[in-house]
């Protein structure tokens, strides 16, 4: 019985292997079948599925008489091991060539044919131990690169790594000592496969510098950092990247690296004198740049070696560096100007975070106590994240998860005496939510927005920055506050309503980028998923549906993200019946909505609320005369006064603790200065943003007024505050239409839907023939 293999593409026979009953045929990983023929010839077959190997694999059992189960046909060790006891102990169980020019063929071809048997790997190991064997042939190799003997040099290469595949910690002290390890990195220049070998030592001597930032006195220490880097430059730059059958040749490679690491950080930790030293000048004003930049650079490096550490030293090592004073260091670090300082300050303050957000928390709301609002650790993190000057904004997207890390109520500790929870979120809302949101509310602003807006225009407005960075900006602001209105419930409630900070967010929904619409849009939708009335009513009240169905109709006939996430929130409201939004809707939108006949939806919501006023009348109706006489029914909105008067009182919900309304003396738009300055950075460093998207038309369409007054938000005007929209007549046959004299936000907005979706902005004829076509959806009153 043979094992035949043949090509695929013309059927060609590329292996014939009798199967002989002695033969030790070994299965790994599911899918390799493994074995050797004659002395130096190893061979695998490697099946791309588990069902054709065990296929195999059963075959090959059966003509040697084995059981499938087993992973390897013959016992190997047994014999090898009888083999070891009938030889004299003193004998070496390898007999190693003696090391001379003419032999090193001969050594490699020995080194590399070991490697598939770990019997003969071990043995080999132990007399390359025994006799010193590196040293010899580390010594071989100056003489071949003074004779210039290529050939030489080409199974020097194979031989170190193969001694480096043996994986044996004891041959690893030897090879990476001060003494060897360049010679060891000289042979790993001349790989056979490269014409040119590479200048590996010329780099770790010259190009590679050692930076003591201050200098280390302990030489063991120094050494074991100077051995630590090299043999991680062998490991990640010399070695090629592993085979499947070499895979675990390196782990005791990676061991020892992680325990030389281990090492140093132990060694540093203990060393206080160092560590307060380090701290001194890292915080000393009289520092100069460069030398605050390689400080920051090493706790950089420190604190990502402490990963290597067992829990309870991790513990201990970050203890070390609170007790030292990490935190104030980093503040005061962060708020520098030179952005690799920052940048590595960051990911600094992203491994304490990791480690303890309670241990950040308590620091900063013992620091609010004795300093102002703007130098705060997390307003200074706020306001790197707010002037972050990459377009991308990688930055600020790193800082954003940090502070979603240290306002995620998840991760706070309750404990006996006192509530982490309710502690840090009235001192988040108070100290810190104003200068998270300042963008927000200055982009948003009315007078800002409106200055500038004229009745049906659609040119960009420069005093609202509606470029892709600020918008991006935006979006991470919002996902935050979004997080907040999951999570939060009364601290967030509170904000919203004393800044009227739904109708702000909803300025955004005519912004040029769909995401940004869509991040709006988001914010709505998880205050509605809530289904708390008293958002419900902030939203009636201040008709904040309009500009969500202002959206919706600028959209038109295209089926787009910000199409279907409109039609989702309406959806929503349909499944989950929340009645009074039902009313709202139908009552003032109808009109507009029910030429939508693609989804169901709008229909629905009217159906719904047509049996919520079946069901008000027949109870109406059973009621007892008397009762429905006015002398005894109390006004509707002395009702909802009431409710309101209740609300504005503190109260106490899920736990936390009762926050005051946040200050009003803070002005809306009187944001920080920090975010004037980034203001002013953008303009000089930022070009003009180049995004040609196509603009909205808003020729021949009736929109909605946007209130922006937070009198209607607050249910000023009573019944009085429905939208003009709704009493006027629907489209008409001959298409005429009623001029608009509402103003427009002034952020201009989308036209085009994301990209990867339908409609690309670029596809200018697609764009005008949708511009001089008459709409399929009608517009308001058109």
């Amino acid at each position: 019985m043979s094992l035949l293999v043949r090509a695929e593409s013309d059927g060609s026979l590329l292996l014939e292997s009798k199967i002989n009953p002695n033969t030790a045929y070994q299965k790994q990983q599911d899918t390799l079948i493994v074995w050797s023929e004659a002395e130096n010839y190893d061979l695998a077959l490697s099946f791309q599925e588990k069902a054709g190997c065990d296929e195999i694999w059963e075959k090959i059992c059966q003509v040697q008489g084995k059981d499938p189960s087993v992973e390897v046909t013959q016992d190997l060790i047994e014999s090898e091991e009888e083999h070891i006891e009938e030889m004299p102990e003193t004998s070496p169980l390898i007999d190693l060539p003696t090391c001379e020019l003419n032999k090193l063929e001969e050594i490699a071809d020995l080194v590399t044919s070991v490697l598939s048997s770990p019997i003969r790997r071990e043995k080999l190991a132990l007399a390359l131990e025994n006799e010193g064997y590196i040293k010899k042939l580390l010594q071989l190799f100056q003489v071949c690169e003074n004779l210039e003997n290529t050939e030489g040099l080409h199974h020097l290469y194979e031989i170190i790594r193969g001694i480096l595949f043996l994986n044996k910690a004891t041959l690893f002290e030897v090879m990476f000592s001060d003494e060897c390890i360049m010679d060891v990195v000289g042979c790993l220049e001349y790989d056979p496969s490269l014409a040119q070998p590479k200048r590996h030592r010329e780099f770790l001597t010259k190009t590679a510098k050692f930076k003591e930032v201050i200098p280390i006195t302990d030489s063991e220490l120094r050494q074991k950092i100077h051995q630590t880097y090299r043999v991680q430059y062998i490991q990640d730059i010399i070695l090629p990247t592993p085979s499947v059958f070499e895979e675990n040749f390196l782990s005791t490679l990676t061991s020892f690296i992680f325990f030389n690491k281990v090492e140093i950080v132990s060694m540093l930790q203990e060393d206080e004198k160092f560590l307060s030293e380090v701290f001194a000048q890292l915080t000393d004003e009289a520092t100069d740049d460069d030398k605050r930049c390689e400080l920051v650079n090493f706790f950089k490096e420190f604190c990502a070696f402490s990963q290597t550490l067992q829990p309870q030293n991790r513990d201990a090592f970050f203890k070390t560096l609170a007790k030292l004073g990490i935190l104030p260091a980093l503040e005061i670090v962060m708020g520098m100007d030179d952005l690799q300082v920052r940048s590595a300050a960051t990911d600094i303050f992203s491994y304490l975070v990791e480690f303890s957000p309670s241990m950040v928390r308590e620091f900063v709301m013992q620091e609010a106590q004795q300093s102002d609002d703007d130098i705060l650790l997390i307003n200074v993190v706020i306001e790197q994240m707010i002037c972050d000057t990459d377009p991308e904004l990688g930055g600020a997207v790193q800082l954003m998860g940090l502070l979603r890390t240290l306002i995620d109520p998840e991760n706070m500790l309750a404990t006996a005496n006192k509530t982490e929870k309710s502690e840090f979120l009235n001192f988040f809302y108070n100290h810190c939510m104003h200068v998270l949101t300042a963008p927000l509310l200055a982009n948003t602003s009315e007078d800002k927005c409106e200055k500038d807006a004229v009745v049906g225009s659609t040119k960009s407005n420069t005093i609202c920055p509606d470029n892709y960075q600020t918008a991006q900006l935006l979006a991470l602001i919002l996902e935050l506050l979004t997080f907040c209105v999951e999570h939060h419930t009364y601290h967030i409630k509170n904000y919203i309503m004393n800044k009227d900070l739904l109708r702000r967010v909803l300025v955004l929904m005519n912004s040029k980028h769909t995401f940004l619409a869509l991040c709006a849009l988001r914010f709505m939708r998880r205050i509605i998923g809530l289904k708390d009335e008293f958002y419900n009513r902030y939203i009636t009240k201040g008709n904040l549906f309009e500009p969500v169905i202002n959206a919706l109709l600028d959209n038109g006939t295209r089926y787009n993200l910000l199409n279907s996430a409109v039609i989702e929130l309406f959806e929503f409201i349909r499944v989950e019946d929340i009645k009074s939004l039902i009313a709202h809707i139908v009552e003032n939108f109808y009109n507009a909505l029910e030429s939508i006949e693609y989804v169901q939806t709008f229909k629905g919501l009217k159906t719904k609320y047509e049996q919520e006023k079946d069901r008000q009348s027949q109870k109406l109706n059973s009621v007892p005369s008397i009762l429905r006489s006015n002398r005894f029914r109390r006004d509707a909105r002395a009702l909802e006064e009431d409710e309101e008067m209740w609300f504005n009182e503190d109260e106490e919900e899920e736990g936390e603790a009762v926050v005051p309304p946040v200050e009003k003396s803070k002005q809306e738009d009187d944001f920080p200065d920090s975010y004037e300055k980034f203001m002013e950075t953008k303009k000089a460093k930022e070009s003009e943003d180049k995004e040609n998207l196509p603009k909205r038309t808003t020729a021949g369409g009736f929109k909605f007024t946007f209130s922006h007054s937070a009198s209607a938000a607050n249910g000023a005007n009573g019944a009085n505050s429905k939208s003009v929209a709704a009493q006027t007549s629907p489209a008409s046959s001959n298409g005429s239409s009623s001029k608009s004299t509402a103003l427009s936000p002034a952020l201009p907005a989308p036209k085009g839907s994301l990209v990867g979706l339908v409609d690309y902005p670029d596809d200018e004829d697609d764009d005008e023939e949708e511009e001089t076509s008459p709409r399929k959806r009608p517009r308001l009153g058109s």
